[in-house]
């Protein structure tokens, strides 16, 4: 969220910058509610002085004016009852600002690329090359149902379009991927491994900014009021909600693989084919919490963490700077990690690294301090993927395919395995 003086105090600055996203948002709501909350704020308090007065006045009255104390108690209670009903009004123009403030984006850090879409996108670097092969290398799809590893019908008998079934090597495969990628998290990048619940409740998903915005795409069970993550985002940055985070704690660094659940309205009618987007995929996310200081050289550290991932199972990959035009709604500032898939032909986004400043701190009601006494603030919150599946699996099976429909390894993935090192059909 928004800090609601930075919006009163600079507003055209916070326009400006908002406007860089080019979508319409509810700031100049935002600026009339907070004026009214204000003014009254002012008037009850204004109010409430002449009550005090007037009680003042009746205790001096009572004895040498009955009379006049009796006029001065009913002048008090007609005030006192508007108070009340200034109250309630304030109320409502208190809940509704709050409500405007939560469809606010983050403001775009000043020095991102201008553009108004995901066109506007640059290239920051790129990192190995392309396989080249003496056959025409196929797509994940036809590999996978060569190999017997992906069972598209029988998704689709169980839970519907956009879903399908690992099976076999193509389980053990996705779940070694996991495995390795923890660890290597875990043991050499410095983060501690987490295993969150998948589902939270309402106002978890308000602090992390998946709603109001998204709600169209969350799964939710009404019954209980509890909400299927979109990603392990969510949990983790919410973990430390409503807590004060004692002088030290920072940085806080955190890994967690789980399921995602997401209904991917947005993306009606892209990537049919195959497994590159469905409703339920896995993925492992990194999420930080630091001193707002440090949080550029975090996303720096952030993205090599994640880059670390594909250089090590020897994929081929672009670093991409979003535009202000194609930032996610919390983000100040995000790097994709795109790989290349040579079955499917194109750039396959694995990971989405994000600083988003305090917006998610504030939501949530974290803060910490930096020595004891010391005033509270909000720390700085990053997130990334490190990495996200099935496209990491999609770009192992189409680069480390053969002519013969076989599939190779990768060697970091050898003792996840078992000691498997070649994907081939099973015999019949």
């Amino acid at each position: 969220m928004l800090n609601l003086r930075l919006i009163r105090e600079r507003p055209d600055e916070v326009r400006a910058a908002l406007a860089r996203r080019h979508q319409p948002v509810p700031l100049d709501e935002v600026l009339a509610l907070d004026e009214r909350r204000r003014s009254l704020v002012q008037e009850i308090e204004s109010v409430r002085a002449q009550v005090n007065e007037l009680s003042r006045r009746v205790g001096q009255l009572r004895q040498r004016d009955p009379q006049a104390a009796e006029a001065a108690k009913g002048e008090s209670r007609a005030l006192g009852e508007r108070v009340r009903e200034q109250g309630e009004v304030l109320a409502q123009v208190e809940r509704a600002l709050e409500e405007r403030l939560a469809w606010l984006p983050n403001l775009p850090a000043p020095d991102i690329p201008e553009g108004v879409d995901e066109r506007g996108n640059v290239v920051e670097r790129t990192w190995g090359e392309p396989r080249r092969f003496d056959f025409a290398p196929r797509p994940h799809w036809e590999l996978g149902e060569r190999l017997g590893i992906i069972d598209f019908d029988r998704g689709v008998k169980l839970a519907g379009t956009r879903f399908y079934v690992l099976r076999g090597l193509g389980a053990m495969l996705q779940r070694a991927l996991i495995a390795w990628m923890l660890d290597l998290h875990r043991n050499e990048h410095g983060y501690t491994e987490i295993y969150p619940p998948y589902v939270v409740k309402q106002e978890i998903m308000y602090g992390s900014g998946q709603l109001p915005k998204f709600q169209d795409n969350l799964y939710r069970d009404v019954e209980d009021d509890v909400w299927l993550i979109p990603t392990a985002e969510v949990p983790l940055v919410n973990l430390h909600r409503d807590e004060i985070l004692e002088p030290g704690a920072l940085p806080l660094n955190y890994v967690a693989h789980t399921p995602c659940f997401r209904r991917e309205k947005m993306a009606a009618g892209r990537d049919t084919r195959g497994i590159k987007r469905g409703h339920q995929f896995d993925k492992v996310e990194l999420v930080k919490l630091v001193a707002p200081e440090t949080s550029d050289e975090e996303l720096t550290r952030l993205v090599s963490h994640a880059e670390d991932v594909l250089r090590r199972l020897g994929l081929p990959y672009r670093v991409v700077q979003l535009c202000a035009g194609d930032l996610g709604f919390a983000a100040v500032k995000t790097f994709d990690l795109e790989v290349w898939a040579p079955g499917c032909e194109e750039w396959l986004e694995v990971s989405s690294s994000s600083n988003v400043g305090d917006f998610q701190s504030r939501r949530a009601n974290v803060r910490f301090r930096r020595a004891a006494g010391a005033r509270v603030e909000h720390p700085h919150a990053l997130n990334g993927s490190a990495l996200a599946l099935p496209r990491t699996l999609i770009a192992v099976l189409e680069t480390y395919q053969r002519a013969d429909g076989t599939v190779e390894v990768p060697a970091v993935l050898v003792p996840y395995m078992g000691g498997v090192s070649t994907l081939a059909p099973a015999a019949r």
